[in-house]
């Protein structure tokens, strides 16, 4: 049958083994891929992927869900899901990447039907490398306003702040006596300009705005009452924004050649700062009963007999590791062929889950000072998202002696931490441009890479918009959730089911060497069982509970949650249009075609011919084609 034929944009490339251009940026003559080069060393690879696995995620979610679910009990839900979910999913992607130097779309020659499934991980990251670059714009503007003597969130300033803006409870109404056995109830206000004294008890009392949150929403974002209300763009988040781009464009300007060595930096220096927060937090009164809330006495281990607490961790794992978006095949199709993607999936996702719980103490033994210096319960002062990064934790840091230097260090950890995953999301990017259009990505990779985060940052300007954060978080609940999900489900079984699990192991064993039976019976029970169980159920469940999204209190209009709907519809309706356009494509009647679709592409297999061995002997190679389209594709696949 004919060969397999994709849409002009997405043109399954001819693999080369061409020398390399003098003005290929992306490899050396040390690297083993000429072609598309290679990493300089694993370390640049392992912590190119430990900054993009170990994001925002891990210190702002992470530990709310921890306490919220049952503090040091939540581990083992935690860790079970970690074996079951996200290291299997974690050590398919580092593997089909490594095996095919090819990046999340190209890689679909190993079953053609599911080609869209990458182009849906592709567009998915695009989307949300859009409003993380915004969120890494709020972390510059608070890094930048910590540079002051007094923290300008310390206390309520009479130029942003309103009567509302107090850290303890205020009254609002209370009774007075105005004659002999007459008694009111008036606004507190009222009582003050008439110079009367509220009756002892009558007290009506309200919580009021903490000094931080006022400032996040009042200046930080200046935000208007909702979606419907855009405004104007907040001049001052948009040069973040700018400057944001300007950095990961530099990062990348030559690929992971550059990046590689930037993640020595920002891979390793939230460690530094989580280390310097957890032993200054440890030194606070009150550090001992946030960290009980978190992991301690307070642990309830009756959570466990609650089926969300799972859900929880299964969720928090899948998303915490960044599988299904296309960046862990993008990154690993730079290694080496013999690399051991194995013990890399290992240390990568151990990693990351460590330093999870690691941040919960930096994060914990500072909200219970808080809470302790204000009298209240840490359930009250703990928070999550944007409201723990940008409000809470401010607020703690406010009230500790050195004040703008604790801010300093906490908001230059968020800028990092952001950092290295959005580098891995452009990086997915550039590699599908890569292998599009090998020769234009050869000549002009430093003006593309820096023309996307050109376009990218003009897209996100309508988040540093008054309405900005309703826009990014109505795309963070759409394009970041259901989407994402859908890709890995279609992945685990298109891999493992249609093209073989066994016939993938095969190919794994090309790489790392062949390992006896019972080293791949776990990977085997999990990759045909257990996983695409666990994520198919965390879909139906996300489905059941999905609830329109809102801002704090904020509903979205009708407009806008359709909006959001038409956001994801556009990611993942890729799937079944590239698998109509293959199966009309492909020759025979519709059960052949189908067949064909579902069998590995002419040209699937290890990029440099030298490690084909006899399994792949017959591949498709540049060396053997001519420019016309080859045909007879069930002649020329691989043996199974």
């Amino acid at each position: 049958m004919d060969k397999l034929k994709c849409l002009s944009f997405f043109k399954c490339r001819r693999k080369e083994n061409a020398e390399v251009a003098p003005e290929n940026l992306h490899a050396n003559e040390n690297d083993e891929n000429q072609e598309r080069g290679n990493w300089s060393k694993k370390s640049d690879y392992l912590l190119s992927m430990i900054g993009y696995a170990v994001g925002l995620g891990n210190v702002w979610r992470f530990p709310y869900l921890t306490y919220n679910n049952g503090g040091g009990a939540f581990l083992i839900p935690y860790v079970i899901m970690l074996a079951l979910a996200g290291l299997p999913l974690f050590f398919l992607e580092c593997s089909m990447g490594q095996f095919s130097s090819l990046g999340p779309v190209s890689v679909w020659r190993i079953l053609p039907l599911f080609q869209g499934v990458g182009i849906t991980m592709v567009l998915i990251s695009l989307f949300v490398t859009i409003y993380y670059n915004v969120i890494i714009a709020y972390s510059l503007y608070y890094l930048f306003a910590s540079f002051q003597r007094e923290l300008p969130w310390s206390k309520c300033s009479i130029s942003w702040a309103d009567g509302n803006c107090s850290r303890s409870p205020f009254v609002t109404h209370c009774n007075v006596s105005i004659s002999i056995n007459e008694i009111f109830q008036v606004n507190k206000s009222w009582v003050d300009a008439n110079n009367l004294t509220c009756i002892n008890g009558s007290e009506v009392y309200q919580t009021g705005q903490l000094p931080s949150e006022q400032y996040w929403n009042k200046v930080a974002l200046q935000r208007s009452s909702g979606l419907d209300e855009t405004g104007v763009i907040v001049w001052y988040l948009a040069l973040c924004l700018l400057l944001s781009w300007l950095i990961v464009g530099a990062a990348l300007f030559k690929g992971i050649k550059s990046s590689g060595k930037v993640v020595y930096f920002t891979a390793l220096f939230p460690y530094v700062v989580l280390l310097i927060l957890v032993i200054r937090g440890a030194t606070l009164e009150g550090a001992a009963k946030g960290i009980s809330y978190y992991i301690g006495a307070q642990s309830n281990f009756a959570k466990l007999k609650d089926a969300e607490v799972w859900k929880d961790a299964a969720t928090q794992i899948f998303y915490s590791l960044s599988v299904a978006w296309g960046g862990l095949v993008a990154l690993s199709s730079y290694n080496k062929f013999n690399n051991n993607c194995y013990s890399d999936a290992i240390v990568v996702c151990v990693t990351n889950c460590l330093t999870s719980v690691f941040a919960g103490f930096a994060i914990f033994s500072i909200l219970g000072h808080m809470a302790h210096i204000s009298g209240k319960e840490v359930t009250q002062v703990v928070k999550s998202g944007f409201d723990l990064a940008f409000i809470a934790y401010p607020e703690a840091l406010a009230q500790l002696p050195g004040g703008p230097f604790w801010s300093v260090l906490f908001f230059f950890m968020l800028l990092t931490l952001g950092l290295d995953s959005q580098f891995a999301s452009i990086e997915t990017i550039t590699t599908t441009i890569q292998d599009l259009f090998p020769k234009v990505m050869k000549k002009m990779r430093a003006p593309i890479t820096l023309g996307c985060c050109l376009v990218l940052f003009f897209l996100g300007l309508i988040c540093v918009t008054q309405a900005g954060i309703y826009w990014v978080n109505l795309i963070d609940h759409f394009c970041a959730g259901w989407g994402i999900l859908i890709a890995a489900i279609l992945e685990i079984i298109g891999v493992i089911w249609i093209y073989g699990g066994n016939r993938f192991i095969d190919d794994i064993e090309m790489m790392i060497g062949a390992k006896r039976w019972i080293f791949w019976l776990w990977w085997r029970t999990c990759w045909f069982v257990i996983t695409p169980i666990l994520l198919m159920s965390i879909l139906i469940w996300s489905v059941i509970q999905f609830r329109r999204p809102k801002y704090g209190q904020i509903p979205y209009p009708n407009w806008g949650v359709a909006l959001g709907w038409c956001m994801i519809t556009f990611c993942i309706i890729w799937i079944p249009i590239m698998a109509i356009i293959n199966i009309i494509q492909a020759k025979g009647n519709i059960f052949q075609r189908i067949a064909t679709c579902c069998r590995p592409a002419a040209n699937w297999g290890p990029y440099l011919e030298k490690h084909r061995g006899e399994r792949y002997e017959n591949m498709l190679d540049s060396k053997k084609e001519t420019n016309h389209e080859i045909s007879n594709i069930s002649d020329s696949r691989k043996p199974e």
